[in-house]
This record gives structure tokens, C-alpha cells and sequence, in this order.
């Protein structure tokens, strides 16, 4: 990879390489992103790549394929 690349590219998914409907990557920093609002199971997280962490979405099929046990509050 040349230094001029980036390691991770905002718009596409870490995991599939796929578009990840991010808004904030498509340039609306003020919005919030599709992402905040649903919960990714653990298995997921930890499949994204180091480079991409906090710089990635994951898209909405590659959340959806593993679905997260809902928390239990006590």
C-alpha cells in the first residue's frame, strides 16, 4: 500500500468493501449516521480491520448479518 492511500476508505464498508450509506463520509458531518441508532454484535466489531476503526461504517448488510443479543438491564 502506497503512503498516498489511505489504509481505509470513510465510504465503504470495512468488512465487504461495499458502499456503507454512510452520511457523515458523503459529507454531512452535521448528521447523524444510520449507524448510531442500532447495536452491533461483538463478533462484527471485532471482524473491522485496526486501520479502520472509527474511520469506517459497517454497511447495513454486513450489521444485519449478525444480529446482537439484546442487552439484559437489571
Amino acid at each position: 500500500m502506497s503512503a498516498d492511500r489511505p489504509a481505509c476508505d470513510p465510504a465503504r464498508c470495512p468488512l465487504c468493501g461495499q458502499p456503507n450509506a454512510c452520511v457523515r463520509a458523503a459529507g454531512n458531518e452535521s448528521a447523524a449516521c444510520w449507524c448510531v441508532s442500532v447495536r452491533f454484535a461483538p463478533q462484527t466489531l471485532a471482524r473491522i480491520p485496526p486501520a479502520c476503526i472509527d474511520l469506517a461504517c459497517i454497511c447495513p448488510q454486513c450489521a444485519d448479518a449478525e444480529p446482537a443479543q439484546p442487552s439484559r438491564r437489571a
